[in-house]
């Protein structure tokens, strides 16, 4: 049977697979993140925090709420002028704090300045990649206004979904949804991350980059390319490596053989795949087929494919909210054993 064909197990009315669908993109706010300790005041830190050590003595600095639960998440996603959650750090009254947004790979400002206050920001009305850029002034000179940088998490503003036409999106060709189709018992992805040449190298986690989840088909020389990515996909990734880690008894710094075969697909791609299933969970960025050296020697094998399994049934166990489908590929007809990796919602399983 084709990847992500088999569950074991589903919901058994739509008002179920419904709900799933709602928790897998619960809030447009990423990652579904409470206002409750969305601004934290606290006093400034004796040491500069990581990332952003450049700051002798930052004002507000992400706190590790940005990062997903894993900690390790470095995108944080938002449709264009969207009021969004971007969990900060703050040892000053924030009415004394303004922010912008300036591009990722840029130093120019992207939007004009604008009061922190409350819990939310607004993301720029352009899709994009962003970073936010503080502004208050200096505690020496009251005249000053002081910049600080804060260089991730990585804003990505998505293309909404209803700006793909006929199946093209710019000029890129994504294809047709199931939901496009036949309504309301199927997903669709609120929208795409925009790839342009260079963006390849952003890194969305501590082990991926975004060319990690490009689909790979015959728009090599297409840009901008196009990629649906759910946060909840990342976060679980992030969590299984740190489980292999952990049952290697090393750091999660030390996994670094490791690699993505496939993450997203789009609808056209999908069809071409062979023994893919028709709503494969690649299409809707919250799946990915990857290859870890699990046990350390140096090789991709069957043994390496039962560890990546067990840790992703042990994340699942803790983190029931990241529950999805896992399918183990290690017949002869793969050249390389692989596990698939999903957050949908609901609990499957199967071997190819």
């Amino acid at each position: 049977m084709p990847a992500d064909q088999r569950p074991t197990s589903a919901p058994s009315t739509n008002n179920r697979r419904k709900a799933a669908r709602r928790a897998i993109w619960a809030s447009r706010t990423l990652f579904g993140a409470a206002a409750v300790g969305a601004m934290q005041f606290v006093h400034a830190p004796q040491v500069p925090r990581a990332p952003f050590a450049q700051f002798a003595g930052p004002s507000a600095w992400a706190s590790g709420d940005a990062f997903g639960t894993s900690r390790e998440v470095k995108l944080r996603f938002s449709l264009p002028g969207q009021r969004v959650q971007f969990p900060l750090a703050v040892a000053e009254d924030p009415t004394a704090l303004q922010y912008q947004w300036i591009a990722a790979s840029d130093t120019q400002a992207a939007t004009a300045p604008m009061p922190l206050a409350g819990a939310t920001i607004v993301a720029p009305s352009t899709a994009g990649f962003y970073q936010l850029l503080l502004l208050h002034r200096s505690t020496e000179d009251s005249t000053v206004i002081v910049k600080e940088r804060v260089s991730e998490p990585t804003l990505a503003v998505l293309v909404p979904f209803a700006q793909k036409s006929a199946g093209v999106l710019n000029g890129y060709k994504i294809g047709t949804y199931l939901a496009e189709r036949f309504g309301g018992q199927h997903d669709e992805p609120e929208g795409f991350l925009e790839v342009r040449p260079g963006d390849e190298q952003l890194s969305v986690s501590k082990h991926f980059h975004l060319g990690d989840f490009v689909t790979h088909d015959a728009q090599e020389e297409v840009w901008p390319k196009y990629v649906a990515l759910n946060p909840r996909l990342l976060d679980k990734l992030e969590l299984v490596v740190a489980e292999v880690a952990k049952m290697r008894g090393v750091s999660p710094d030390s996994m670094v053989a490791l690699d993505v075969h496939s993450g997203f697909r789009t609808p056209a791609h999908n069809a071409q795949v062979q023994r893919s299933a028709r709503d494969s969970r690649h299409q809707y960025g919250d799946a990915a087929d990857i290859v870890i050296d699990a046990d350390g020697d140096g090789r991709i094998t069957r043994s390496d494919s039962r560890i990546v399994a067990n840790a992703v049934d042990s994340v699942e166990e803790v983190h029931p909210d990241l529950v999805g489908g896992l399918g183990v590929y290690t017949s002869d007809r793969y050249r390389t054993p692989y596990v698939h990796i999903d957050a949908r919602g609901h609990r499957s399983r199967w071997r190819g």
